[in-house]
């Protein structure tokens, strides 16, 4: 008798089936590829726009892993990840990565300004962001925003990771990346 396939889960424990992305921009981007451990050694870097089939995980990961104390500490971040995770189970019974998932679509802005010189005179004009952008910037504000929480503060990055990523994922405004989402998008409205 032939032995079942294990579903592949990621660190053994949320499984990526039955999420999806309900952005239809988003979608193409954000990958949901099922793994264990959320480490592609790099193998991305060396193709234009290969980043998208990067595990949405992965990227939150590499993210967290910015200049300062903890650059290139990827172990590190995969366990504080890890823990964030597990947290964010406890609190809301919810799957981890549909959290994430979640975060990413209501944190990511789809308007910019960009800087335009026409004639001695320098104005902002409102442009439409691509899809690969805006996941870009999502990522960046979630994982800024939790390693920003935890400066002056007794909580842990573990803490501040799950509690971030649990306000983007409500939509709430006291998340640093849904209020700074808010604020390119009022400014980019504006210079139209």
């Amino acid at each position: 008798m032939a032995k079942q396939p294990e579903e592949v889960k990621l660190f053994r424990k949320w499984s990526f089936q039955n999420i999806e992305v309900q952005d239809l921009g988003l979608k193409k981007y954000v990958s949901l590829s099922p793994v264990f451990v959320p480490h592609s050694m790099g193998r991305h870097e060396h193709h234009r726009f290969r980043k998208s089939h990067v595990n949405i995980v992965e990227r939150f990961i590499n993210n967290l892993m910015r200049p300062g104390k903890s650059a290139g500490q990827k172990a590190r971040a995969i366990s504080v990840v890890r823990n964030a995770f597990e947290m964010i189970h406890l609190q809301s019974g919810r799957n981890p990565i549909e959290v994430l998932v979640q975060a990413v679509e209501n944190s990511a802005p789809s308007e910019d300004t960009t800087r335009i010189k026409y004639g001695g005179t320098a104005y902002h004009m409102s442009v439409d962001m691509s899809p690969q952008r805006r996941v870009d910037i999502a990522l960046r504000l979630l994982s800024e925003g939790s390693r920003k929480s935890t400066f002056g503060n007794s909580r842990t990055l573990e803490e501040c990771i799950a509690e971030e990523l649990s306000l983007a994922a409500n939509n709430d405004v006291k998340s640093h990346a849904v209020s700074k989402c808010n604020e390119m998008e009022r400014i980019a409205r504006a210079s139209r």
